[in-house]
């Protein structure tokens, strides 16, 4: 069954589609929009669907209320793990990566916009977007440690580190502490902290939605693929892609364009 962006209506969050912008507002904001195996499920099923979706071209995550994500559901969530055997525990953890997999595959750019408490899975979200902006409210902590779990969660171990450096991951994975918004601007963990998160992130969305959208999923692509290779190899993949971008019509209207001193008008193909 093919994905329709304008006429999807989510059971576990809210979402807006315009301009080619998605938008997913994580909508529980009398407990800060916790997570529940619904939700996780739903999330992981939308972002493997946007992979065919064509016409969504950037994906903002937001929260209701002020703030982002407090994580899973203590009592939605935490209780039932606690009564699991050993294969329901591993399913659900596999779920859970498989969300965060997800979202790393589909090919859109996604924007996370966070205010306020940006906890547990919430901050596995903001991790696993492309590109992250805070409040100044926001408040930032990889849990887990809290609840007798380890850091290594949802890719945490592998994600992190690239984003903040080895040292400071491990800080933060050990100790479960909160990161201001301000230690994370500092630590590359924000691109941004700025007051009006969500307007800041929905001009960046039009602004690359208005982009080269086969070319933006490719950068993604090799952002993630290039983690694993040589810078030879490396060099090597991106002559590869960039070739192939240089075949699509978006880079022909570029070329029209500059040489008849215009902007270009990208269409995605």
């Amino acid at each position: 069954m093919s994905f329709d962006p304008a006429t999807f209506r989510p059971e576990h969050f809210l979402w807006k589609f315009e301009g080619g912008v998605a938008t997913v507002t994580l909508n529980r904001p009398e407990r800060k929009n916790p997570l529940t195996f619904e939700s996780y499920a739903e999330l992981r099923d939308t972002f493997r669907a946007l992979t065919d979706a064509k016409d969504v071209k950037v994906v903002v995550i937001c929260g209701e209320g002020g703030n982002f994500c407090s994580g899973g559901d203590v009592h939605e969530i935490i209780g039932p793990l606690t009564k699991m055997d050993d294969s329901g525990l591993l399913q659900f953890t596999t779920m859970t990566g498989d969300l965060v997999k997800a979202i790393r595959a589909c090919p859109q750019p996604i924007i996370a916009a966070v205010e306020g408490v940006c906890a547990g899975a919430g901050a596995i979200l903001a991790m696993s977007s492309d590109i992250r902006f805070a409040s100044p409210s926001a408040k930032t902590a990889f849990l887990f440690t809290r609840v007798g779990l380890s850091g290594a969660d949802m890719g945490a171990c592998a994600i992190l580190p690239r984003i903040i450096g080895h040292g400071r991951a491990s800080e933060l994975l050990f100790t479960g502490r909160s990161m201001g918004a301000d230690e994370g601007l500092a630590w590359g963990f924000w691109n941004r902290v700025v007051e009006v998160v969500l307007a800041e992130a929905n001009a960046l969305a039009l602004e690359l939605a208005r982009g080269p959208t086969f070319a933006h999923a490719m950068t993604k692509r090799q952002l993630d693929a290039e983690w694993h290779v040589s810078i030879d190899e490396a060099i090597t993949m991106e002559a590869q892609a960039q070739a192939i971008c240089m075949k699509t019509k978006d880079f022909h209207r570029a070329y029209e364009a500059f040489a008849n001193k215009r902007k270009p008008e990208f269409q995605g193909d």
